[in-house]
Parts: structure tokens; sequence; C-alpha cells
């Protein structure tokens, strides 16, 4: 061996060593917190058996600021930003962007009279919105990523109905509420990321993941995404125990009102307006049809192991009203326009998919309420559907012409 493959031979451990610390210091001091990879190209292929009415094909793209959504230019003149947040139901994973609510919602607001309406030239709906998240996660999600805009127009915030199901996940306990995800698991880009010594722990590779999405832009393909709805709406069916009651709410109730306080105070702070759409469920006298769509209530996690205990749709539904009356309240304390979907969404199956979930038609019925929400002038109180601005976006917005439309 000569001199000088002895001295490469030591030095490249130096040198790898050197460059990952280095880049683990750029990680930690250049990256911003983000709900989903940015410059990401996903395309979800939903299970046909688990939603054989939904779109076989979906587009999910990321833009830089880790939102599902198309991309935004820094200092865009005439641009009105909206961000929504939430929880699954603002996600829409099994809804192409198109049909997404918020990406309809983007498409509403773009045609010249809701452009007129908002003084705007462009309106951008970036979605952060994940499955999953309750009040307390959503709180922590604005702490961490609201201080990344320089300026937003409106924040439409969705939540609430993880809260209930995080605790009936645990048997909801009295004394306790339901267990916060943690940080790391929130956000899929955060200087925060811990790495290690193994290869696939490096920061080196993480910062050639980031490099390959932003240059490459590889679509990622995920197939047969969500196939464990049809066993966990089986194991529902087969429940060998229904709860019809449950312990007194008032811990998951008191939790959820205090994180949604916060975080609608959040909002307000870095947005010209805030809007709290109160999250709709699919309520009523269910046909055995619906009844076997439905899989939520379970005292466990049915995408991951097996439940056999589940509450009663009834009681579910009685903790959903209770939390959607807490988002109501603190809206009206803190004096933020709120907006109740359930009048205008009243065609079972044919706008939800299972009990909280849009079909391409349930969510477009909610992107024209929000739209029209937004078009007119601002209130502290919440209003009926009908807008009084003109034009076909405040048209399609109340559940008359919702239903007949349908």
């Amino acid at each position: 061996m000569t001199l000088g493959m002895l001295v490469a031979g030591l030095a490249l451990p130096v040198v790898l060593v050197v460059a990952e610390l280095g880049c683990r210091w750029w990680i930690r001091r250049r990256s911003r917190y983000c709900v989903w990879p940015p410059r990401a190209r996903l395309e979800i292929r939903p299970d046909p058996e688990a939603f054989p009415e939904l779109e076989r094909r979906v587009r999910f793209p990321i833009n830089a600021d880790g939102e599902r959504g198309g991309g935004v230019r820094r200092g865009e003149d005439g641009l009105h930003r909206i961000l929504v947040a939430g929880g699954s139901a603002v996600e829409c994973f099994a809804l192409d962007q198109p049909t997404s609510w918020p990406g309809a919602l983007e498409r509403l607001l773009n045609t010249l009279d809701s452009l007129h309406a908002l003084g705007a030239r462009r309106v951008h709906v970036g979605n952060i919105g994940h499955s999953g998240v309750g009040s307390a996660e959503l709180d922590l999600i604005l702490e961490r990523v609201l201080p990344q805009y320089g300026h937003l127009d409106a924040i439409l915030v969705m939540v609430g109905a993880s809260d209930v199901y995080h605790w009936l996940e645990e048997g909801a306990p009295p004394a306790r509420a339901p267990a916060q995800v943690p940080e790391l698991m929130l956000f899929s880009c955060h200087p925060q990321q811990p790495f290690g010594w193994k290869p696939s722990h490096w920061a080196l590779a993480e910062v050639a993941r980031r490099l390959r999405r932003s240059w490459l832009r590889r679509l990622e393909i995920r197939e047969r995404a969500g196939a464990w709805y049809a066993t966990a709406r089986r194991m529902r069916a087969e429940a060998k125990e229904v709860r019809t009651t449950v312990s007194d709410p008032a811990v998951v109730l008191d939790h959820f009102e205090r994180h949604f306080h916060r975080l609608v105070r959040r909002a307000k702070a870095h947005a010209d307006r805030v809007l709290v759409v109160r999250q709709p469920w699919f309520e009523g006298d269910y046909t055995a049809e619906e009844a076997a769509r439905f899989w939520h209530g379970g005292v466990g996690r049915p995408w991951n192991e097996p439940v056999s205990a589940y509450y009663s749709l009834e009681a579910v539904n009685r903790l959903l009203g209770l939390v959607d009356a807490r988002a109501a309240k603190v809206a009206d304390e803190l004096g933020v326009a709120h907006l109740n979907l359930r009048p205008a969404l009243t065609l079972g199956l044919h706008h939800y998919y299972d009990h909280d979930h849009h079909t391409p038609a349930g969510a477009a019925v909610v992107a024209q309420a929000v739209a029209a929400a937004l078009v007119r002038r601002p209130v502290s109180r919440e209003r009926p559907f009908q807008s009084t601005v003109a034009g076909p976006v405040a048209a399609a917005a109340s559940p008359a012409s919702a239903t007949a439309r349908e």
C-alpha cells in the first residue's frame, strides 16, 4: 500500500464525519417546520374495496412550504393567501387535489366575482391538514409554522373530531385527557430531526433526500391506500361489545376548549381574518348500508390492532355535538366567524364515504359554503349560509341550492 493510499484511507472517515456534522448543523439552522415534505409529489391510489365510490387516482402535490397545494412566489403582487389547518377532514387524503374541498375552494375563489370581492389578483389555498390532528396537536403545529409566514390573509380552522376519537380509543378515562401525538411525529421536516450513526440515519442521507425531491421531483405512488378501512369496518360491524354510554366528558371538553382557544388566538395574531369551519359529521337514522361504512369509535386503534369494543354511534354523535358547541362558544368569545356546515350536508353516503369524511360531492358543498363565507363582509358571529353576495359562489352555498344541484 502506498503512502498516498494510506493517507486517503485515513482521511476518508474524517471527511465523512466533518460532512455529517456540517449537514446536521445546516439542518438545525436552516430547516423549517413543515407538515408535509416540501416539493414532494405523491399519487395516492385508494384501495378499491375500501373506497369503491371514490376516485382511483388522487394527486397530492406539496409545495416548498410543505402545504398540499400549488406553489407560491414570495411577494407576489395581489396574492390573497389562505391557510387551511386541521385533521383528516381537511387533509382529504382520498380526494384528488381539485376535488378536495381546499382545492375546490381555491378554484371558486379565483373566479372574477370572488377576486373582485376579495380585492385580489390571485387566491392561493395551502392545506396543512393531517390525519390524527386534534386541538392540542393543531395548537402546536400553528405555534411552529405560523411565524414562518410573512403574511396570511386568512386562516381556516377545522378540528375537533380527533379529540373525541383519541379519548375513546383510550377507553374514555374520566380523569385523563387524550394523549397528545409527539411533536416529532407532527412534522415531516423540522430543525429538531434526530440523527444516528447508521448510514440510513445520517444527516447526509436526509440532505440527499431533500435535494432529490427538489431537483428530480419524482412521483411517489402509494398503491391500495387505506386498505385497512375495509378491515376496520368489519371489526365495527362484528363488535363483541357496544358501549352506549361514556364517562363524564368534562375532561376532554375542557382539554379541547383550552387548546382551541389558544390556537384560534394564534391564528388571529398571524392573519387578517380567521374562519372557524366547524367540523361536520354524518348523523341520522342510519340504514344498514350507511352503518356498514363506519369504523370510528373503537376502544383501540383499528388501523394497526384488532378492536372488539366500540362506542355506539349515538354516543359518538353526542360527544361530537358537545365539542362542536365548545368550538362555537370559543369563536364567539374571540370575535371570530364560525360556519356550521351540517345543514348543507344532508345526503348521506352521497356526501360522506364514512362517518366524518367527504365524497367529492360533499367536498364541493363544503367548498361552496366556505367560499360564500369568505367573499362576504367579515362578521363576528355565525350567519346562515345564504350570502348576500351576488354571483355563482353565493348562489351555490345555500343548503337548498346544494341539494337541488346534487
